[in-house]
């Protein structure tokens, strides 16, 4: 199994020591480093700035959350960061949810997977420049139909460094998992535990399975992201990540919408993740923290003593995942590389 490090998107500001922390990460050999965005810092711009610190290691995004810009428009940047990496990009996209698509881009949210397919496809178009781009889909036109009537099918100036460049989809729901098999060279889960395995690997199963689908399971690859802490206090380690849990399940969406409550809720967690949504919508996000059992960190992260996460990382190898991704400063990858090799 690879090991990948996740800067994540930033909060107030770019967080401290990210570059050392990424020529760490190349140093210790990592597979690939990424960057993110939600409604602050963008994926792009991190990526390029501190990548061109590291000469070997790969420069992913995840997530580019695909309302932000046009397929063409980051078929740009992924051409553009391919040539400047010497090779080294993989683009990896997202639908977000519609608090961020609707309230922060003001772009619409329904049918996000059709939306998806056509913009994977554009974003392929401009990455191969075989020929002028063109599309007829129901949610991108090039050129636009209801326009001036003078746009002209255009193929992108820049002639590209790889013929395809590798793209993975973040995924939570089943159907949106299928899609990342089909169309897509990897998958980007967020919280992932071997107890779902099944329930993911029929998923991918059925999206291999389509005609026309770009890979078998054999090479396709799948970068979880997934929170490592080398502690003697396993209760302790786990303090660390519930807060961030909370969030994810009680706030990051709407109550009627929020994909990340739905994946506990399939875990087994549906009564906990409900009480900790309505906690902390209701602003007591304590009270949400505290509802989070310790048991639910273990099921998705690796914590506590150096023995404890080896013998638990055995489950992990026998997964569909083939990339843990880390996150944390270059001192917390110092130590935890070791335990994970």
């Amino acid at each position: 199994m690879k090991l990948g490090y996740h800067i994540g998107y930033w909060s107030s500001g770019p967080p401290a020591g990210a570059l050392d922390a990424i020529t760490t990460a190349e140093e210790l050999g990592f597979d690939s480093v990424w960057t993110a965005e939600g409604y602050g810092s963008d994926a792009f711009t991190p990526l390029a700035w501190w990548g061109a610190a590291t000469e070997r290691i790969k420069l992913g995004t995840n997530i580019v959350q695909m309302s932000a810009r046009t397929p063409t428009a980051v078929g740009m940047s992924a051409l553009t960061l391919d040539h400047l990496s010497g090779g080294r990009f993989v683009l990896g996209l997202g639908a977000s949810g519609p608090q961020v698509v609707e309230g922060w881009y003001g772009q619409p949210y329904p049918r996000p997977l059709a939306r998806t397919r056509e913009y994977v496809d554009i974003v392929r178009k401009v990455v191969a420049r075989k020929e002028p781009v063109t599309a007829d889909g129901e949610f991108f036109q090039l050129p636009l139909r209801s326009g001036t009537g003078l746009g002209k099918p255009l193929k992108a100036t820049v002639h590209p460094l790889r013929a395809e460049i590798p793209i993975y989809l973040a995924a939570e729901g089943p159907k949106n998992v299928a899609l990342s098999a089909e169309i897509c060279d990897g998958w980007l889960p967020l919280f992932f535990s071997p107890k779902s395995d099944g329930f993911y690997r029929a998923a991918l199963e059925e999206g291999f399975a389509r005609p026309g689908a770009r890979h078998t399971a054999a090479e396709f690859e799948v970068a979880a992201s997934v929170p490592v802490i080398v502690h003697d206090d396993v209760e302790e380690a786990a303090g660390f990540i519930k807060p961030s849990l909370a969030l994810y399940i009680g706030g990051m969406g709407a109550k009627s919408v929020n994909f990340h409550h739905d994946v506990f809720a399939r875990m087994g967690y549906e009564d906990v993740a409900d009480k900790v949504q309505e906690l902390y919508l209701a602003g007591r996000k304590e009270e949400a923290v505290a509802a989070i059992p310790t048991s639910l960190v273990e099921d998705t992260s690796l914590i506590g003593p150096a023995e404890k996460i080896r013998e638990e990382l055995a489950a992990w190898e026998d997964t569909v995942v083939t990339t843990l991704l880390l996150r944390g400063d270059a001192a917390t990858l110092r130590k935890v590389a070791p335990v994970l090799s």
